[in-house]
């Protein structure tokens, strides 16, 4: 299978994030492989975190190089994409000096993310831009062209600004690049359940909250690690509702498609987009709660508004 397309030109600028459709493996390794090449002659680090089949493919057409690749499995790394940005894209890139240009291929968005996955995604996707302003790194995502919808591609193009065609190369910009306008569009409500666990909790309760959905949690059929990441997930929620959304709020615990879902619903408003994406620097103080829920949890959806802020996140059965 060839790969022998000319390695895509990396722009002008110190951050740089293309948006690479492909309709088949052919044109998959012609938009990968010459990029991951291209940064090794330069001895630049580079990374690829991909869903597993097409790992396959990019470790198989490197054959010796991949060893000097660091390798990532997306479906596992970036399950949840609220952890991509701190867990993978800025633990490589931090893990190299300032100034140094680093290349990464992510692939947050394939076939078969849900309904509710798919927000996140693409909101992490805008979010990419803030995280990486002003960085010296290189960040390719690739989109299925022949398999995702419509829409997906659409919203691909408004959070890049620069796309490079399915089979067409140079890379261009985008003309609907929009990052923030993205961010808004998907801060979707996140609509109550009505047979939930309902806990009702104030500072004095943060303790009896933690049990409530620890054992509703083990009621549902969690155990051993996956339990405790429940109680901690909840503990860190409920915490940040009293000391920043209003002093109380609402906890709710039930099961849904073979997961258990906390959700912890309070009064106040999050004013920042990257809160819980930022890796925790060794000296900060606090600030880690929401981050902490991203790296445990198999998916977290956050939706915020001069009504109050819902956050819900899944854990597996």
């Amino acid at each position: 299978m060839s790969a022998a397309a000319e390695p895509l030109e990396t722009p002008p600028g110190p951050f740089v994030h293309p948006a690479l459709f492909y309709r088949d493996d052919r044109e998959y390794l012609e938009g990968t492989v010459p990029f991951v090449r291209e940064a090794l002659a330069a001895g630049e680090p580079v990374a690829v975190a991909v869903p597993g089949d097409r790992l396959r493919l990019i470790r198989d057409a490197l054959g010796d190089d991949a060893d000097t690749v660091r390798l990532l499995d997306m479906r596992e790394a970036g399950r949840n994409p609220g952890r991509i940005i701190p867990g993978v894209l800025r633990a490589f890139a931090d893990a190299h000096p300032a100034g140094q240009r680093v290349r990464i291929i992510g692939e947050p968005v394939w076939a078969g993310r849900s309904a509710a996955e798919y927000p996140a995604c693409v909101q992490h996707e805008a979010l990419i831009n803030a995280a990486f302003h002003g960085r010296t790194v290189t960040i390719l995502c690739p989109y299925d062209a022949a398999r995702l919808p419509a829409y997906v591609l659409a919203d691909a193009h408004a959070t890049h600004p620069v796309v490079v065609p399915a089979g067409s190369r140079p890379a261009r910009d985008s003309g609907t690049y929009a990052p923030d306008a993205v961010v808004a569009r998907y801060n979707e409500p996140l609509p109550p359940v009505a047979d939930a666990m309902t806990f009702p909790f104030v500072a004095g309760s943060l303790a009896s909250a933690r049990h409530a959905a620890s054992d509703e949690g083990r009621r549902l059929g969690l155990t051993g690690v996956t339990l405790e990441d429940l109680a901690l997930a909840t503990a860190e929620l409920t915490t940040n509702s009293v000391v920043h959304g209003g002093g109380s709020g609402v906890l709710r615990v039930w099961a849904e498609d073979g997961h258990v879902l906390c959700e912890v619903r309070d009064g106040g408003r999050m004013t920042d987009p990257l809160a819980g994406r930022r890796p925790a620097s060794r000296d900060q103080r606090g600030g880690r709660g929401l981050l902490m829920v991203n790296l445990i949890a198999d998916l977290v959806r956050v939706h915020t508004g001069d009504e109050g802020t819902t956050i819900r996140c899944w854990f597996p059965r």
